[in-house]
């Protein structure tokens, strides 16, 4: 299998928090080279550890050669200059400041190498008061704004599986560093790169200002205290061997349901087409669907649900994931060796290229296991010698099918950094992001999903439609998707007959389970996707298997786009020197199989030891989500290590607990778990949890408020970094906070912020000046509906008056 980033050369000096980002890139094809202490990095004690070997590290770290070298003594520094200037990227996730202390900076390194692109990766960014502070999952879950909307009401917020924040992170490193080696090889200029953490999870892990799905008509963010009642967004019901969970969001869907369940009288109001009427009265409707459910086994009422028309997917265990045959089938997990002498069932990888699967290749490498191989200099790829200005897409043209949220984060990627956009809409079939308002409204989700795009009306369905995409693929760059397999072939558009139009051309379709194995052809929505995949499973309170708590969130929806975009751009890259373009494929299920692989694997190898954990992390103690001073006030604690518990044992004044010989180690206090945590607990009940928070960072114990949405817009951190602009829209009442970038660039600017076109607003414009069509014959397409230039246009207005 040839990849898409072969020849490009990756230093990775990254430290737990952004090791995800050099797999991808090494599973993409880049050679990738751990550079670690001769100690050895810390992560390779991560937990869980399973007969000595870190399964987090083994994960994070496949497809990578590891170099030790030491910067405290002569030869390390030395070494690592010599490294860099043979590489194309490097990423550092060191204490900020530290490189540059030892001479080895940004500033150091790029001078030396002109054309590098430096990523560093911090918690919370380069700058900011929060610099120093120290980011785990809990933290960033906490501060983002995620936790405030995850849990039961009047009960405690619960934190999200373990995982999916630093896998998450992983994904916005990768583009960010891809978006500056691209602008690189297109330009010849190197950057430097600033991603924050905290700023990663707010915008993109499922943002609180950034685009829904369509089941936000059935919830309010406005919210003060307390959490949304999200069982009954996606409600799971009992089923003779399990749970199932369904998805009723078109009317068609909930019609068909109606029918299934008998057509009661009491539910055949119209009313109940819509989501909030149903959501209001699911103590009554729930019951009856119960009822129905209860006799039948989760396969028989996914093909029932599958022959109806009614989103219906099963709820899985992790044991149940392992075994599962699609995922088996597809290639989604694949027995392999992650350790010398052990192997595992495990998530192979995020994408396929070309049909085949890239992800793992070789396991982990040793501690040092490539320090006897000479790192030669690379014939180095030919660079351009553009505008150093220029957005770094800049020249691409991107036409975009792509529906949703999914559909809609992935083009946005390429047209905020300057790729024109083109989205392809049909007024008979509307993006469901735009059926979420009525008559003029805008959705905001629009507004957000949308900006700095183009759009362009035209029935696909009619031959002449068809035409007109097939001659605008002609001198496109990139066609987007993420239909049902097979539908994009059924339209007459499949990869083989655009390539024989435009061999250069890159092709990228996603759905739910992908397009091979027996669930191909299942409805597919991001609660099934996690219901399906275990996520749902380990979302939920430890004492309450039927209480799942992930139907506030839309994940993996967002983290999938990215996932898909640095494919997108690895491809683009890689057509620069073969002059050919391919095919690529995302299943928005190997996403989260990818993001939940360390518990996978873990019960694979351990079956029965992964549960939910609920808010108490397995492998540390006192931790936790903590109440404070107020009204559902909370603020996340871990403490890690033993220096970490002595500063908590000052801070919080207990000399005594520090000086307890049974709460010495960290195994010992895991052991009396229910003692630290009630310290814990006791001395943050009267206080204020921000200032509680910034308390404990400041002798280094990771600490995070729960913060709610509107508090992100006036955070410090979050406003000392500008990391919110605004966007508006004509249809809208008022601006919209919106995230301002992906990280900060030292030579890239931030996207701009051109409000969302409305359906159909630039037809006339595009197929003029690039298909050179006339206005007669524009006027005529129009009449014959296959163009749609939009009920704002005057000239259609004029046209349909003469009919």
């Amino acid at each position: 299998m040839t990849l898409p980033l072969r020849g490009v050369r990756v230093l990775d000096l990254t430290e737990g928090l952004g090791e995800s980002a050099g797999r991808y890139l090494a599973d993409l094809g880049a050679e990738v080279i751990r550079i670690e202490p001769s100690v050895g990095s810390r992560s390779r004690a991560a937990e869980p550890v399973i007969d000595g070997v870190s399964v987090p590290f083994a994960l994070r770290n496949a497809n990578k050669l590891s170099i030790t070298l030491d910067l405290d003594n002569e030869a390390g520094p030395s070494r690592l200059r010599e490294l860099a200037q043979r590489s194309d990227i490097l990423i550092e996730s060191q204490r900020p400041g530290l490189l540059a202390d030892h001479g080895l900076g940004a500033e150091d390194l790029r001078s030396l190498v002109p054309g590098l692109v430096w990523v560093s990766v911090s918690g919370f960014g380069q700058t900011g008061p929060y610099r120093d502070w120290v980011a785990t999952e809990p933290v960033l879950y906490a501060m983002s704004g995620v936790l405030s909307r995850s849990g039961a009401p009047g009960v405690e917020p619960l934190l999200p599986p373990a995982g999916l924040v630093e896998e998450s992170v992983g994904a916005h490193i990768a583009w960010a560093a891809l978006l500056a080696y691209h602008r690189k090889v297109v330009s010849g200029y190197g950057d430097t790169v600033d991603l924050s953490a905290f700023e990663a999870i707010v915008h993109g892990f499922d943002p609180g200002f950034g685009t829904q799905g369509s089941a936000a008509a059935g919830r309010s963010e406005d919210y003060p205290r307390g959490r949304p009642d999200a069982a009954n967004f996606y409600p799971v019901f009992a089923c003779k061997d399990g749970h199932v969970r369904i998805c009723l969001l078109a009317k068609r869907q909930w019609r068909a349901m109606f029918e299934w369940l008998g057509s009661p009288e009491a539910f055949a109001d119209p009313r109940f087409d819509t989501i909030p009427a149903r959501f209001a009265a699911a103590d009554t409707l729930h019951p009856l669907i119960a009822e129905l459910f209860a006799t039948h086994t989760q396969d028989e009422l996914v093909a029932e649900g599958a022959r109806r028309g009614v989103p219906v997917g099963g709820v899985h265990t992790l044991t149940e994931v392992l075994a599962t045959e699609h995922f088996d089938a597809s290639g989604s997990l694949i027995d392999t060796e992650i350790a010398p002498g052990m192997h595992a069932r495990v998530p192979s990888g995020y994408i396929s290229i070309g049909g085949e699967r890239a992800g793992i290749r070789t396991r982990a490498p040793q501690l040092g296991e490539q320090d006897d191989i000479d790192i030669a200099p690379r014939e180095r790829p030919v660079v351009g010698s553009g505008d150093r200005s220029a957005a770094p897409l800049a020249g691409l043209r991107v036409l975009d099918l792509g529906v949703i949220v999914f559909g809609a984060e992935l083009s946005r990627q390429f047209a905020d950094y300057g790729a024109d956009v083109i989205k392809i809409e049909n007024a008979d079939f509307p993006d469901g992001l735009r059926q979420s308002k009525r008559g003029s409204a805008l959705a905001a989700s629009v507004a957000w999903g949308h900006r700095n795009k183009r759009s362009l009306g035209v029935d696909l369905r009619s031959p002449e439609g068809a035409d007109l995409f097939r001659r605008l693929v002609a001198g496109a760059d990139v066609v987007l998707a993420n239909f049902k397999p097979g539908t994009l072939a059924s339209m007459g558009f499949s990869y083989e007959s655009l390539a024989k139009i435009n061999p250069r051309i890159v092709v990228s379709e996603s759905s739910s389970f992908g397009s091979t194995g027996p669930w191909r052809t299942r409805l597919g929505y991001g609660p099934l996707v996690r219901a399906s995949c275990g996520v749902s499973a380990l979302w939920r309170y430890p004492d309450d298997a039927e209480l799942l708590c992930d139907g506030q969130t839309v994940y993996p929806d967002h983290i999938a786009a990215h996932v898909a975009a640095i494919a997108v751009l690895a491809a683009l890259i890689d057509r620069r020197n073969t002059g050919r373009g391919t095919n690529l494929e995302v299943a928005q299920a190997d996403t989260a199989l990818v993001q939940l692989g360390v518990q996978l694997v873990t019960e694979g190898l351990r079956p029965g030891t992964v549960t939910a954990p609920g808010n108490s992390d397995p492998y540390a103690a006192p931790s936790g989500v903590f109440p404070c001073a107020g009204d559902d006030e909370w603020c996340a604690v871990t403490v890690r290590d033993d220096d970490e518990w002595k500063a908590l044992c000052g801070i919080i004044d207990r000399p005594d607990l520090a000086d307890d010989g049974r709460l010495a180690t960290r195994e010992q206090r895991l052991e009396h778990r229910a003692e630290v945590d009630a310290a814990v607990a006791a001395w943050l009940s009267a206080r204020d949890p921000q200032d509680a928070a910034a308390t404990l960072q400041s002798v280094g114990v990771p600490a995070g408020a729960m913060l709610r949405l509107p508090q992100l817009l006036t955070d410090p951190q979050l406003t000392h970094r500008g990391s919110f602009t605004t966007i508006g829209h004509d249809l809208l009442f008022a601006d919209l906070p919106a995230s301002a970038r992906v990280a900060v660039f030292d030579d890239i600017a931030d996207p701009p912020a051109r409000q969302a076109p409305l359906a159909g607003q630039h037809t006339r414009e595009i197929v003029a000046d690039l298909l050179g069509l006339g206005d007669n014959e524009i006027d005529d397409l129009v009449r014959s509906g296959v163009l749609q230039p939009g009920a704002e246009d005057t000239s259609s207005t004029e046209v349909a008056a003469t009919r």
